[in-house]
């Protein structure tokens, strides 16, 4: 098993979205964050500093567009491999960001269960795109890696689409618990989707707190119907009404092409 450590720095200006990255790859130890950036100037000062490995890089950046910003890491580390996380679907920005020679495109929405396979398809030498984005098979990049790997929804006997999976996140302890959904839960809001949590009273408390600290106007959410919060302690009764709402979410989401976060 190979332990060599891969070192990664993550460029977003979202505090709780650097923090949901940094504890979703906790689940595998070689992979080390060294730094963290919030604009192109401060990236590009750390990977003058680093050269790592991996640059997980969003492209709305304050000061500068990450799709140029990669274009010049790639001048400064030209062997520090890109995965971009964005919540941009556009084509054409899929388009232009896998030109710079960028290894796979993450949307945010898709990060939970998509995040840790990217990174190690991408430092494999393999090419990652999000199943949200199945049906745009982006073309080549400037210098083309090794593999390509589009990903689209799996189809069972007779074409039938197979349902998707679910899958679950461990955290060591409650505090990072409360990170790692604060983070999620943040960066979902923040892009627009709604998002339905499903906690305890002191898990939904703690998880409110960050993310007021991290200036997210949850009481707007909540009028807006995008934050529906639920309690975990009547499970059943719970569950029930959470597949109530997460449907009506879903059915407000589609009006408007959006995607449904649930924490």
């Amino acid at each position: 098993m190979d332990t060599t450590l891969i070192r990664i720095l993550v460029v977003d200006d979202y505090k709780p979205w650097r923090r949901f990255v940094r504890l979703t790859l906790q689940a595998q130890e070689r992979l080390q964050i060294v730094e963290e950036a919030v604009d192109g100037p401060e990236a590009l000062q750390q990977v003058q500093a680093w050269h790592p490995d991996l640059i997980l890089l969003d492209i709305g950046l304050p000061r500068s567009n990450g799709i140029e910003l990669a274009r010049r890491i790639r001048h400064v580390s030209p062997k520090s491999r890109i995965l971009f996380l964005s919540e941009n679907r556009s084509p054409e920005i899929v388009e232009e960001a896998l030109s710079t020679g960028a290894g796979g495109y993450v949307v945010k929405s898709d990060a939970a269960t998509e995040l840790l396979q990217a990174v190690n398809t991408v430092l494999e030498g393999g090419r990652f795109f999000s199943s949200s984005l199945a049906g745009h098979n982006p073309t080549g990049s400037e210098d083309g890696p090794a593999h390509s790997q589009a990903h689209a929804k799996p189809l069972g006997e007779a074409g039938r689409e197979i349902p998707p999976r679910h899958e679950a996140n461990l955290y060591s302890d409650e505090s990072a618990l409360v990170e790692g959904l604060a983070g999620f839960i943040g960066a979902t809001l923040k892009s627009g989707n709604p998002v339905v949590v499903l906690a305890t009273p002191s898990h939904r408390i703690n998880i409110l707190k960050r993310l007021k600290e991290e200036g997210v106007d949850v009481g707007a959410a909540v009028e807006q119907q995008r934050y529906i919060p639920l309690d975990a302690a009547d499970s059943l009764p719970a569950f029930r009404l959470a597949e109530h709402l997460i449907g009506e979410a879903v059915t407000a989401a589609k009006e408007r092409n959006l995607r449904v976060g649930v924490g």
